[in-house]
């Protein structure tokens, strides 16, 4: 059986997903702030998390021992990623440039849209949504 490929993310009120490479609202102590993150490493863990080196890099120690990290770069084939994990739930992060690559073979989208309505230098793509359904067809 093919890996359960899931995506969860946060973005903000108007799609916002990042500024100058982190989250827009990184180091919010607002509660609905911390709740997400919260939320990401309980949902993730015991899984996979496939995202390139940035993403991984600030994986906070605690959680590597809880969850596969997979460092991927844009050379690699994701059908071939996939392949190495059968029967696993997969969670892709990173961002536009993962996603643009990764959505099609995305199962489940998971966004919480928190209370944030500021600056943003990278954005939430719908199309990401419903590009899913073309690798299960092809």
């Amino acid at each position: 059986m093919a890996a359960d490929v899931r995506v969860i993310c946060a973005i903000g009120r108007s799609g916002q997903l990042g500024l100058n490479g982190h989250l827009p609202w990184e180091g919010n102590p607002g509660r609905p702030f911390v709740e997400d993150v919260e939320r990401f490493f309980e949902i993730s863990r015991g899984h996979v998390l496939v995202a390139g080196p940035t993403t991984i890099g600030a994986v906070p120690d605690f959680a590597r021992e809880t969850r596969t990290l997979v460092t991927i770069r844009s050379h690699e084939d994701p059908r071939e990623v996939l392949s190495r994990f059968p029967d696993r739930v997969v969670f892709i992060g990173g961002g536009p440039k993962v996603w643009d690559v990764y959505a099609p073979f995305v199962r489940h989208w998971d966004v919480n849209v928190l209370p944030y309505d500021g600056e943003a230098d990278r954005w939430f793509d719908p199309a990401w949504l419903l590009a899913g359904g073309a690798a299960r067809r092809g």
